[in-house]
């Protein structure tokens, strides 16, 4: 069983295949489940979840199935982050290519309840062509890759939050915060206030240690700029949550 991981689901999935693991709970098809995740390595300290795990990349699709047949896989589920496409597209092409059961495993996306002021679009770079009309001070909450696209907004304060410090080429004008989730709500109505923040940019990655953001910009009545998700690739099937995962899993063990 390969989960390609780096998500808070991703995690609790390995941590409920585990439990199926520890001797005189598991079935005698869960017991032959054995995990592994792999990781992107893109930070640096990542928290490791139970079972084993690589860190890099696979080589694309190829290298992904050439893993995928020396290690016997029965199934792969797709837990990366949401915006993670490449990843998630070259796990479609090697599982068509070895006929191995894909799954999605997606967190909800955030909706946007009464008094929000949202403005979607597809890309960092339409973010960033949307910006300068929205605010003057924006709080940049989509992770330290992609930061070039907002490089060229001199007129445009940013505060960047994310969990390892971002290389160049940044904004001229950017103040870096290192920090890791989950986020108070309290800790993100201060943010606002201090850095005087009258916009906040974000993807749309779901889940609840990043939402405060969301109530407090509400609260703050200033506008957000959602990133929408990418597409998961056609045909792949999607799970909601780690408990449906592994469910899903489970199935695949006993046909293996």
């Amino acid at each position: 069983m390969l989960i390609l991981g780096g998500t808070t689901e991703a995690r609790h999935l390995a941590e409920a295949l585990a439990e199926d693991l520890a001797e005189g709970t598991a079935t005698p098809e869960t017991r032959r489940t054995l995990v592994t995740t792999s990781l992107a390595g893109r930070v640096t300290h990542p928290t490791l979840p139970p079972g084993a795990s690589r860190i890099g990349g696979f080589g694309g699709p190829e290298g992904l199935a050439d893993w995928l047949r020396s290690h016997a896989v029965d199934a792969v589920v797709d837990a990366t982050h949401p915006f993670a496409e490449r990843m998630s597209f070259n796990a479609a092409a090697a599982c068509a290519a070895t006929g191995t059961p894909l799954l999605a495993l997606r967190r909800p996306a955030w909706t946007p309840a009464p008094g929000d002021d949202w403005h979607h679009v597809p890309t960092l770079a339409a973010a960033a062509a949307a910006l300068p009309a929205l605010g003057r001070r924006a709080f940049l909450t989509t992770g330290r890759t992609g930061l070039a696209a907002f490089a060229h907004l001199d007129a445009t304060w940013f505060l960047v939050r994310s969990v390892d410090a971002p290389t160049a080429p940044l904004p001229r004008q950017t103040e870096v915060l290192l920090d890791r989730g989950p986020f108070s709500l309290e800790g993100e109505r201060a943010l606002i206030r201090e850095h005087r923040i009258d916009v906040l940019v974000t993807k749309a990655s779901g889940g609840s240690a990043t939402a405060p953001k969301l109530t407090a910009a509400r609260e703050a009545g200033i506008p957000v700029l959602v990133v929408d998700r990418p597409p998961v690739p056609q045909g792949v099937p999607v799970a909601e949550s780690a408990r449906a995962a592994a469910t899903w899993v489970r199935a695949r063990t006993r046909d293996a």
